[in-house]
């Protein structure tokens, strides 16, 4: 396998994959969304699309198995439920340090495991579209996903052997390409772009369709009293 500054590709399969799945504490997550959702919802919400985030996740084929990284008790019982592998945030500091800690985590148990970051905020995820990201992905060293903006990442992946070395954040596409990860360009892959920080943000999720912990009763409801309307989610490729 050639790895560096060039596009290389892997000459083996990854199989199916570990993602490492990031979530801040509920009371802090999501702050960006307060104006639009209000205070009380936003924990709430950002609980729903992690949960949405991690059904998709594990209904995908090429997934052998979801860690989520955090520290919020209530949130790590909820996907725990779900199937998802719960590791403390013991680095707390920061996202792309507990990125690193999940990667840690499963390549103690799987040395050679393909792993793949992935935001806990992609509420209408489809599974069948994380398998084609999965699929282009095997055939190179790392690569990733922009967000809907244009300049973040939502998924960053690390063929078997190599180092994930995530730096998500602001403008963090431009870093992913300097560090010599390359990006994934395929057509029809909008769920997986599609985070979700903002109320425009939640607007482009509701149209794609979200799924149904997002889309709950009690949700549905209050984010109509502040205008928005869901789309159903799809009943095809969830």
């Amino acid at each position: 396998m050639r790895i560096e500054r060039e596009i290389a590709t892997n000459t083996a399969p990854a199989g199916r994959w570990s993602l490492v799945v990031p979530l801040k504490p509920l009371a802090r997550a999501k702050s960006r969304l307060t104006p639009a959702t209000g205070a009380v919802l936003r924990p709430r919400l950002a609980l729903a699309f992690a949960r949405d985030t991690v059904a998709a996740a594990l209904s995908c084929p090429s997934v052998r198995d979801v860690v989520v990284v955090t520290d919020d008790t209530e949130a790590g019982a909820a996907l725990a439920a779900l199937g998802a592998r719960i590791v403390p945030d013991e680095p707390d500091l920061g996202l792309n340090a507990a990125l690193a800690h999940g990667e840690r985590a499963v390549r103690t148990d799987r040395p050679g495991a393909a792993l793949a970051a992935l935001n806990a905020d992609l509420p209408a995820l489809r599974p069948g579209e994380l398998a084609r990201v999965l699929h282009y992905s095997a055939a190179f060293p790392r690569a990733f996903v922009t967000d809907a903006a244009g300049t973040g990442t939502t998924f960053l992946s690390a063929a078997p052997g190599v180092e994930l070395r995530p730096d998500f954040g602001i403008s963090s596409r431009a870093r992913h390409l300097d560090s010599g990860a390359v990006e994934i360009s395929l057509p029809g892959i909008d769920s997986v772009r599609q985070d979700v920080d903002t109320g425009d943000d939640l607007r482009a999720a509701l149209a794609l369709g979200v799924g149904p912990h997002t889309a709950g009763h009690r949700t549905v409801e209050a984010l109509r009293g502040t205008g928005f309307q869901p789309s159903a989610p799809p009943s095809a490729d969830r």
